[in-house]
């Protein structure tokens, strides 16, 4: 696991949280939108909430895809890491890189720590495309990608530097 290495200017950084939603049902009887976390999901969702706080990494917002599973876990986090209700974003939802890229630039300057929950092969092409390095996102697989600027309309390929990357395997 890598780790913040506590830059003097580190809280002028924006930093951006990657969280794969955590371990979903596989069920025909549910549509893709619908499916809720496993019980697995549910306990890996709590112990990756766990490591954040362990590693005092809690952003200020979370954004979400409004699918059962991604709500699901954002929920979870929100509860543990004490944050506000998730902002959900439909465009989060069945996202191309391109999109998840525009919702990343539109973010409120305001915030500079934002998680963004949400899906793979999104997930993983995002972090690859910010960083240039290729990461492999199990269910509740999480990025802390940091942008050496203080604007969300900055962010674009390569500009980001991979600072942390669990998952409830490590």
């Amino acid at each position: 696991m890598q780790t913040i290495d506590g830059q003097s200017d580190y809280f002028n950084m924006k930093k951006l949280l990657l969280i794969r939603h955590a371990k979903a049902v596989h069920d025909n009887a549910y549509k893709d939108f619908e499916r809720p976390l496993t019980h697995k999901g549910v306990k890996d969702a709590k112990f990756m909430a766990e490591k954040l706080l362990e590693e005092k990494l809690v952003p200020q917002i979370l954004i979400t895809s409004p699918a059962i599973r991604t709500l699901a876990t954002a929920d979870i986090f929100a509860e543990f890491l004490s944050l506000p209700k998730p902002k959900e974003d439909d465009r989060i939802y069945e996202a191309s890189r391109v999109t998840l890229l525009d919702v990343i630039n539109g973010l409120d300057d305001k915030h500079h720590f934002i998680g963004i929950v949400g899906h793979n092969p999104t997930i993983e092409d995002i972090s690859h495309y910010l960083t240039k390095i290729p990461l492999g996102f199990a269910t509740c697989g999480i990025a802390l990608i940091e942008f050496p600027f203080d604007s969300w309309k900055m962010v674009s390929e390569g500009t980001g530097t991979l600072k942390w990357h669990a998952s409830p395997k490590d």
